[in-house]
């Protein structure tokens, strides 16, 4: 009778798994029956009970069993078969709604499960700590000292120890990596006998791995390099045991000529990481034969793109221009699927690492020579910069790619660098007869016809900077201008701009043409564009390389936040994404200054009319929206756009307003939401996801509102802000506006309330020098205090009462959530109403939350 009814009760279950959908009515109807197994003794039906509830997962499901769940779980008449199944089921329901999943005075029975004598309870209650620990790492930080504990006694057990959890002579495989990676969501361990007993185990599996196999079955070495590569994870994540990094190292050089395929693989992988870090940089560096052999031989192509990314990340000054070169040969045969990425590589890399800069310049004429359909705009824009603000490169530059354009067959690139560098500076080797103004013009113009219009509105105005330099030339350049091909060009670009030209050529002056089309000058200092290039085709955690601060990357000269001329020579008068990246703009902004002189062609190619002018703007995000969700964003005589919106640990929702304030229609409206092109160089992780933007109607009717939402999910922490860019028309006037989201790092706080003694002992773990940020400043506003605690609250930190022994200050703390990660920052602000003063200070596990949520603060106070 008995196993009838569990027959039966089996059946209901799996009945209402498989079959019922998870909002159905009648998983409500269910629970008491549920209710009914749960509170029961007998095993099997607390068991059927929790597959069930962890199958359906839904919500209701959460709302009815998460505070039951955790008590079975620790309680100490339950038997080893349910607990098992109550910590999976528990952690189902976290993952599906982790809001509702409080564990509160559970956290330390559950931590303790880790000293459970089953080993199948504990394999099952580390899953559950791991995805506790990640999203509340404060919380269950005692985990540490008891998963080493357990770990040792694994790692230094033999193999007939646990029989039953022994796996081809490795005992509990599974359970030691899932262990290495609960470690790996915490610092190193600031006890000196944990974090001595810690190392002991990472060294006795680096000695494990060097042992001869106990049999020669693929699964022994799976289990066995399992435990291996994890070992060597958290290795790299403390990146502080010099010893052990180098043992890694040598341990993962090993792997470099294995036989598997998928060991190869890994063993790459890992060793990139390596090359960051400064203890074992040099002992990765050995291996770059290897590493090249590989690029050259692989047969798989991940593995060839992994090899590609080692090289990448073990550049130095030492070895740059081998690696560049092998780099080079590579692409010539080198899979189309990376090809673009390769590209981006040696570009980074040559201009990293450029010494001797007519270097650079071969290195990436020859790149376009190579791989010219790979090349992307940013990086021939780069060359062109870093030419510009380097007197010393100039003329070898011009005579380089004078030789380059001389080749039959060359690429679009070469025109358009070609075209740039002769217009700027041609007249560096017009004294050769060989490269006269004529020769140069006619070079040039024999691969006008070849070209797309881009490339031709290029040259065009490459032609009209010859005149003012080579006024020789000025017959022969207004016949091409004068003539039908021209004058007449289907395309309208290319049309006014051969009027224009003709026409400035003909009744300018010397003096006027001569500050008209003065030579470019040097661009202000920025990071390179290419580096966040290279960031969106890696994604997420990609290996970065960043340019070198000082000295040296100011002499090699930063980006192109410029106005027309660089307009004009790039492309036509429309701005593309990557003419963006660079802060091109063709317009300029409502109510700004009047162009100067040597910025005159801006409104010659100016796409608005006589209507109310467009705006190309890029503002920053504005402050007060760092303190607030609700507010006007931009205002203009045309447009409102009014923004709200509210967030969730690492997601957000946001909804746009946009009012037309006239009594005409907009047409074509459209909006875009993209992420910046510009990052700086070690913040190339920090770029916030954006997705399911909905579009707007074309068609906004005067005195009407439309409205668009953006789903907003953080990956890791970021400093700069989404891009909202609008185009419409009004009146037939083009008008484009390009603005920044309020999206800062502070909106994905979660505000963590602590005890004073808690604060105080995270403040102290939190004292490197690269984990705080301080400012002190005048005070711009009142130093009020309510409004003081109502921006503190509205920067989205818990305001910690009665916690500083100085009742004038202000304490903080908050959990910043990420998809990959969470970070914990406590903050302390120190008024001194005296001397109208602040001082702010801010520690968290990442110096670039410390940082960027500082300055952001400063700005309100």
């Amino acid at each position: 009778q008995c196993c009838g009814h569990c027959l039966s009760l089996l059946q209901g279950y799996l009945f209402i798994s498989v079959l019922v959908n998870s909002n159905s009515e009648l998983i409500r109807l269910i629970n008491n029956a549920i209710k009914n197994d749960l509170s029961s003794r007998n095993p099997t039906f607390m068991c059927l009970a929790l597959h069930c509830i962890a199958n359906v997962g839904s919500r209701e499901m959460a709302e009815a069993f998460a505070g039951e769940i955790p008590r079975i779980l620790v309680a100490g008449d339950t038997m080893d078969s349910v607990k098992q199944s109550a910590a999976l089921c528990l952690l189902r329901l976290y993952k599906a709604s982790p809001d509702l999943v409080l564990m509160g005075e559970w956290t330390s029975r559950v931590v303790h499960l880790l000293n459970d004598q089953h080993m199948g309870v504990v394999t099952a209650a580390i899953s559950l700590i791991t995805c506790l620990s990640s999203k509340n790492p404060d919380e269950f930080k005692t985990c540490v000292s008891l998963a080493v504990s357990r770990l040792s006694r694994i790692v230094s057990s033999a193999s007939t120890d646990l029989q039953d959890y022994t796996y081809y002579f490795v005992p509990a495989p599974w359970l030691s990596c899932k262990l290495l990676r609960l470690l790996q969501c915490y610092p190193p361990p600031e006890d000196g006998a944990v974090k001595g007993r810690l190392v002991e185990c990472l060294e006795t599996i680096l000695n494990k791995a060097q042992e001869p196999p106990k049999s020669k079955k693929v699964q022994h070495s799976n289990a066995k390099n399992a435990i291996l590569f994890e070992a060597i994870s958290l290795i790299i994540h403390y990146d502080s045991e010099p010893n052990l990094l180098v043992r890694a190292c040598n341990q993962l050089g090993q792997f470099l000529q294995h036989r598997e395929t998928n060991l190869r693989y890994l063993a790459l992988e890992s060793m990139c990481t390596l090359a960051s870090s400064e203890f074992s940089h040099e002992a990765v560096k050995t291996h770059i034969e290897t590493v090249i052999n590989a690029l050259k031989t692989e047969r798989d192509v991940s593995v060839r793109q992994r090899a590609a990314d080692l090289l990448y990340a073990m550049c130095d000054r030492s070895n740059a221009k081998q690696i560049v070169a092998e780099m080079l040969s590579y692409l010539e045969t080198a899979d189309y699927s990376i090809r673009e990425e390769m590209v981006l590589k040696v570009a980074i890399l040559a201009e990293k690492y450029a010494v001797d800069y007519s270097w650079y310049v071969d290195t990436i004429l020859n790149l376009i020579r190579i791989a010219g359909d790979y090349v992307s705009e940013e990086v021939w824009y780069r060359v062109i910069q870093i030419v510009i603000n380097r007197d010393d490169v100039q003329g070898y530059a011009a005579k380089t790619v004078f030789e380059a354009l001389q080749a039959p067959a060359c690429h679009e690139n070469m025109v358009k660098v070609g075209g740039y560098i002769l217009g700027e500076f041609g007249n560096l080797i017009a004294g050769d007869p060989r490269s006269s103004p004529l020769v140069q013009f006619n070079l040039l113009h024999s691969k006008f016809h070849l070209c797309s219009v881009p490339t031709r509105a290029l040259l065009l105005s490459a032609y009209i900077k010859f005149i003012n330099l080579f006024p020789e030339t000025k017959a022969t350049i207004q016949e091409v201008l004068r003539s039908d091909s021209q004058i007449r060009n289907s395309d309208v670009e290319l049309q006014q701009r051969a009027v224009e030209y003709l026409k400035l050529s003909s009744i300018a002056s010397t003096d006027v043409l001569a500050t008209v089309l003065e030579e470019m000058p040097p661009f202000p200092e920025r990071e390179s564009s290419i580096l966040a290039k290279l960031k969106k085709k890696k994604g997420p955690g990609a290996v970065s390389v960043e340019l070198e601060d000082g000295k040296e990357r100011g002499e090699l000269n930063g980006g192109a936040d410029r106005g027309g001329e660089a307009a004009i020579a790039a492309s036509n008068s429309t701005p593309s994404p990557s003419s963006d990246l660079l802060g091109l703009r063709s317009a300029a902004p409502v109510g700004g200054p009047a162009p100067s002189a040597g910025s005159l062609l801006v409104d010659v190619f100016s796409e608005a009319g006589s209507a109310p002018p467009s705006a190309a703007s890029e503002d920053p995000a504005p402050p007060l929206f760092v303190c607030k969700n609700n507010g006007v964003l931009f205002e203009n005589q045309l447009l409102q756009i009014g923004i709200k919106s509210e967030y969730r640990q690492n997601l957000g929702r946001m909804y746009l307003f946009y009012g037309n304030k006239t009594s005409v229609q907009f047409v074509s409206f459209t909006t875009t939401v993209s992420c910046p092109g510009e990052l700086q160089s070690h913040i190339l992780k920090c770029i916030p996801s954006l997705t399911h933007t909905k579009p707007v109607e074309p068609l906004v009717e005067g005195g009407a509102q439309v409205q668009q939402v953006i789903n907003i999910e953080c990956l890791t922490d970021f400093v700069d802000a989404p891009l909202l860019n609008i185009k419409f028309r009004y009146g037939g006037a083009l008008q484009n506006i390009t603005l920044k989201l309020p999206v800062t790092i502070n909106k994905f706080f979660q505000p963590t309330e602590m005890a004073a003694a808690d604060f105080f002992q995270r403040w102290k773990q939190l004292s490197q020098p690269q984990q705080e940020a301080q400012k002190i400043f005048k005070a711009s506003h009142g130093m009020d205090t309510e409004v003081l605690k109502a921006k503190l609250l509205g920067l989205g930190t818990a305001l910690l009462e009665n916690v500083d022994p100085n009742p004038e200050n202000y304490v903080c703390a908050g959990v910043i959530q990420t998809k990959i990660q969470q970070v914990g920052c406590l903050l302390r602000l120190e008024p001194n109403a005296q001397a109208q003063m602040y001082r702010l200070t801010l520690r968290s596990s990442k110096d670039t939350v410390s940082q960027r949520v500082c300055d952001l603060l400063a700005e309100q106070f």
